[in-house]
């Protein structure tokens, strides 16, 4: 573990940099603010950011008994602030449940935030006001596990586990902060996860006196993920929300390689190699995209319908490996046991009992079949090659209008 963290912990002249380059910052900005202060917030606030990593989250807390009237007016009121107080660096404006900023300062992403300074949750107009008081508890309960936080963050960085945004429905760095705390340590967390059930609750400021209680007392809509994990400064939510079951078992599967042979690889993303994929058994379509420009989370949503519906479509030439990675550029690939379709395809139709729904599959598809009390027709492969049937999916209207330009490699 040594290893690891000499690698992901920042070393001295990061952390100078950070604090610097952080207080001008906030000095600057703060000298243009009426009747609010701009302060630290996310990983940096706590002490939990990676080596490497220089994006940096900033609250500007607008007072609440003068501004929670006009609470939806705080992205304007901070705009003109942020103006006056970089008037030659470019803002970003991006929607959320309230406008925030992005803005690059000697080198550092910053992102700004407009919230109410609230004492407790009860008093949040916007989920985003509770955020100061996530890291008042987090530096209460990880005083001395900031390591042990990183290598929860570096494990799940490295395995496609991290982020709770749309197109990964991972574990945010919140949730692992969280749990960290909860279990005490790194390995406690890998080992207890394993046990996991479909939902677990973890409920760490014991809130609810059992599980039963809090699946009464939360939202349905707050209950739909495989772990619930109870904030622990907002009873009423579940942080853990957007983690989907697929990497909830993908954390456990990682979990249980991880401490059956412990290795620092676990901490480093694997890299898609090209080269690597040519020489592995199967048909391989590789493609190099272009995403659109926009708020990453909506372009990376789309980024994952393209690839979801390269996938699906795909299936019919049997799919042996699959999985698509996105930093500036995005890449999808499929290995493929086939590369070539029958010259006829069995079009699956309705119960015969659905009567009008039967003489219209009857109308589009000329040779029908009955079996078993279901409508089938046999239906002539247009593209039976695999390259023309890809070459036809990227030009559909629905794949065109997610990407910006793709590139196709086949072998």
């Amino acid at each position: 573990m040594k290893e690891v963290l000499a690698k992901i912990t920042p070393n001295r002249e990061e952390r100078a940099r950070f604090k610097q380059t952080t207080e001008e910052f906030l000095e600057l900005l703060n000298f243009n603010l009426k009747g609010a202060q701009a302060i630290l917030g996310g990983s940096g606030a706590k002490d939990t950011w990676l080596s490497g990593n220089f994006d940096v989250d900033i609250f500007v807390q607008f007072d609440f008994l003068k501004f929670s009237t006009s609470s939806d007016n705080l992205a304007e009121l901070l705009q003109t602030s942020l103006k006056k107080a970089f008037p030659k660096i470019k803002l970003n404006r991006l929607h959320g449940s309230r406008d925030y900023f992005q803005l690059l300062y000697k080198d550092m992403n910053f992102e700004v935030v407009p919230i109410l300074k609230i004492n407790k949750a009860e008093e949040a107009l916007n989920i985003t006001d509770i955020s100061p008081l996530h890291a008042i508890w987090v530096n209460k309960n990880t005083k001395t596990l900031k390591d042990q936080v990183r290598l929860a963050k570096q494990f799940c960085k490295a395995n496609g586990l991290y982020g709770a945004e749309s197109h990964i429905c991972g574990f945010s760095g919140y949730v692992l902060e969280i749990l960290t705390a909860y279990y005490g340590s790194f390995a406690n967390l890998l080992q207890k996860s394993l046990k996991w059930k479909n939902p677990e609750v973890i409920d760490p400021e014991k809130y609810y006196t059992n599980k039963t209680m809090v699946m009464f007392h939360l939202n349905k809509s707050k209950l739909q993920s495989p772990l619930i994990i109870i904030d622990p400064v907002d009873k009423n939510r579940n942080t853990a929300a957007a983690l989907s079951l697929e990497k909830f078992q993908l954390m456990q599967k990682k979990a249980k390689e991880y401490l059956k042979s412990p290795s620092a690889k676990f901490f480093v993303r694997e890299e898609i190699n090209l080269e690597q994929l040519k020489k592995e058994k199967g048909h391989l379509v590789y493609l190099q995209i272009t995403p659109l420009e926009g708020k990453r989370d909506v372009v990376g949503v789309k980024l994952l319908k393209a690839f979801e519906f390269l996938k699906k479509e795909l299936e019919l030439f049997t799919i042996l490996k699959a999985e698509w990675r996105w930093d500036k550029q995005a890449i999808f690939y499929f290995l493929l046991k086939d590369q070539k379709l029958d010259d006829y395809q069995i079009r699956r139709g309705p119960p015969l009992t659905l009567k009008e729904y039967v003489k219209d599959f009857k109308k589009k598809n000329k040779n029908t079949f009955e079996k078993d009390g279901q409508l089938f027709a046999k239906v002539k492969t247009e593209f039976p090659q695999l390259e023309d049937f890809v070459n036809d999916l990227l030009s559909k209207k629905y794949f065109k209008e997610k990407v910006l330009t793709t590139n196709l490699t086949r072998n």
